[in-house]
């Protein structure tokens, strides 16, 4: 009989914590009901994590067309859209899933938490109430995936950046000290009213100071005229253990006059302002026994509103208790292409992204120190490379194909023919699942889910043996991933990388891209940026116009911005110089040969603009986000028709491109060799 016992108890135990077959049930979702608590469980969560998998849902991405990554953007103009971007966006889903290896089931332990997170001003502030963008592609598609919009805006956790939080503090430290100012100044008395008004409440305080005096323990003194006053302004009430009058109906203006009139005429009583439990300010006037009772009385007071701001602001903090975690055990964090989800974090959670690329990726890899993309891993990796067979490396399509046996949880041929894959289990509370389906995808939770997945698989590939792994190993500093450590695209159509941990850029390896391509690739030097021309004109006219002028090999490419906006690249950087001359002689030129000149027809309308790329990148740094480029330049403040490139900037340009020249023919000879 105790033999069935034990045995009905392991069963029942198993069947709790463990499933073999697939099994369905849904991420652990947060809201604002069970945040303490989860984020109580995360915290043992990352302790023991190897790594930590984050993805994140946004209401939009581009808050203009031309704001779209574009293969002409430059490393910073590609920042510039990045902080653009995480400004104007919200976050409404935030993704986090610790990954632990389990050396007895030899497998990973995957814990996905599915955090809704809402901006609400939980804090006043002197800025007006938080404001984000929403895209209809970027909201289309959160409902295309049964995004629960209710339980994010009702429900969504709040929170503070650490630079709001000071600055929180800052303004709390501030209205301290302009309260105890208040107090020492003295309200001047411009009129009859104010000097009638301030006679009046000097007798009425006399009048219930002396009722004090005279009979301290008869309530019917304490009474007075005040109880029978109609407007009921004067409260009797007890305050700290003191007798005290509540000052209700009275403008702001007469209550500096009631402040002023209290230090002028009376020792024994303090005039204070305190703040209620439902954030409802009352101002009382208490009656001390001595001038240090009094003294006391407001430090007591002061004391008080300090502590209760503070413990509002450390309470508005919210969901950047989860950040803090991640900061501070300082984990591996894994990411897909995770250079805008990064750029939320800072903007939403650290501070106010810098204007500088290199000052973004010092300040991220301060607080998180060991990072690696997935998508750079998968694009850099020859092993990983070959395994994906130029699958792409979108996060769905990385999750087929190297996790075909989580993916297709339910079809055991998988499960067979990737025997060799490392095994993950989830486990969401109390329930595990080794062949798990959430229900749901496309939410931050399994998102990040898959993306800790596909790096636990192309760990396998890259002979990363788990069997051997030791917990206190940092998988960051494996000798397998080092190289890749710490590695973002800054733009991932030019594949350019900038290291985290240096700041330094570089360019994605020659055997990852199509050497053609590379070699015929853009110089920003080279390029004029036209907007304001006629909208229906076409793309080809402007190439066939320009080159009518400059020669038939004088355009390498052209790129649209939008309907009234273009880039175009010359051959030669001098043609940048010869082209805004030629376009500025012919705007102040009213002859015929103008007319005729075969540039009149993207000049057509008097309102045509060009400039050199560097003005692309001013523009690019404005707040401000109109739907289409010409527009936005004048936003910005540009009247001017034509900027012309400097002499000393064209001779720079000139001595760069013999640089250049000279360096690509070494690296591209170079290359030859090795292949």
């Amino acid at each position: 009989m105790r033999m069935r016992k034990h045995q009905w108890l392991r069963t029942t135990l198993s069947r709790a914590y463990y499933c073999t077959f697939s099994s369905s049930f849904p991420l652990k979702h947060v809201t604002q009901s069970n945040f303490e608590s989860a984020v109580a469980d995360l915290k043992t969560h990352l302790k023991a994590a190897d790594f930590v998998a984050i993805d994140l849902e946004m209401t939009g991405v581009a808050s203009a067309p031309w704001r779209e990554s574009l293969e002409f953007d430059r490393f910073d103009v590609k920042y510039l859209k990045v902080k653009d971007s995480a400004e104007k966006f919200a976050v409404v889903q935030f993704g986090v899933c610790p990954f632990r290896w389990d050396p007895l089931r030899l497998s990973f332990i995957a814990h996905p938490h599915n955090f809704y997170i809402f901006p609400r001003q939980e804090v006043p502030t002197d800025s007006s109430s938080c404001e984000f963008l929403c895209q209809t592609t970027s909201m289309d598609f959160l409902a295309k995936y049964h995004f629960d919009f209710n339980a994010c805006i009702r429900q969504g956790v709040s929170y503070l950046s650490r630079w709001q939080e000071d600055e929180a503090l800052r303004r709390l430290n501030l209205r301290y000290e302009d309260e105890l100012s208040e107090q020492a100044r003295d309200v001047p008395l411009f009129s009859i009213t104010d000097i009638l008004f301030s006679e009046r409440m000097k007798n009425r305080l006399r009048e219930w100071r002396d009722g004090l005096l005279k009979d301290t323990s008869g309530g019917s003194q304490l009474e007075g005229s005040f109880l029978n006053d109609s407007n009921q302004q004067f409260q009797n009430i007890f305050y700290k253990m003191r007798p005290a009058l509540s000052l209700n109906g009275f403008t702001s203006h007469q209550l500096r006059l009631i402040q002023s009139v209290t230090k002028k005429h009376f020792k024994d009583l303090a005039f204070v302002h305190v703040e209620g439990e439902s954030s409802c300010s009352q101002q009382l006037v208490v009656y001390t026994d001595s001038e240090s009772d009094r003294d006391l009385l407001k430090k007591e007071v002061m004391d008080d509103y300090r502590r209760q701001a503070e413990m509002k602001i450390k309470a508005a903090i919210g969901f950047r208790h989860v950040i803090d975690l991640l900061s501070s055990e300082k984990k591996l964090i894994i990411g897909h292409n995770c250079f805008l989800d990064l750029a939320h974090v800072h903007s939403k959670f650290l501070g106010p992204l810098p204007l500088e690329a290199e000052e973004f990726v010092h300040s991220v890899n301060k607080c998180f120190p060991y990072i690696i993309d997935t998508k750079i891993l998968l694009n850099t990796n020859n092993i990983l490379k070959q395994r994906m067979n130029k699958s792409k490396t979108s996060l769905s399509s990385a999750f087929l194909s190297l996790c075909p046996q989580i993916a297709f949880a339910s079809n055991e041929s998988c499960n067979l023919t990737f025997s060799s894959s490392v095994k993950v289990e989830v486990q969401v509370d109390d329930t595990r699942s080794s062949s798990w389906i959430s229900g749901v995808k496309h939410e931050a939770g399994y998102d990040a889910f898959m993306t800790g997945c596909i790096f636990a698989q192309a760990c396998n590939l890259l002979g990363i043996d788990f069997k051997l792994y030791s917990p206190s190993e940092n998988l960051a500093c494996n000798e397998r991933l080092q190289k890749h450590a710490n590695l973002l695209y800054l733009s991932w159509i030019n594949g350019d990388i900038i290291d985290l941990s240096t700041g330094h850029r570089t360019a994605e390896s020659l055997r990852c891209r199509d050497l053609k391509k590379w070699q015929t690739g853009i110089l920003f030097e080279n390029i004029v940026l036209i907007w304001g021309f006629p909208s229906d004109l076409k793309t080809a006219v402007i190439k066939d116009r320009i080159s009518k002028v400059f020669g038939p090999t004088s355009v390498t490419s052209i790129c649209r911005l939008d309907e009234t906006a273009v880039f175009v690249q010359f051959s030669k950087s001098k043609l940048v110089a010869d082209f805004l001359l030629v376009k500025e002689t012919l705007d102040r030129s009213n002859d015929a040969f103008s007319v005729l000149h075969p540039l009149s027809t993207i000049l057509e309308g008097g309102s045509t603009c060009a400039a050199s790329y560097e003005t692309y990148k001013d523009i690019c740094s404005s707040p401000l986000s109109k739907v289409l480029f010409a527009d936005q330049a004048r936003a910005v403040g540009i009247r001017w028709k034509t900027k012309l490139v400097e002499r000393k900037e064209e001779i720079e340009i000139e001595e760069q491109d013999n640089f250049r020249e000279e360096n690509a023919a070494n690296t591209i000879s170079v290359y030859v060799e090795q292949n």
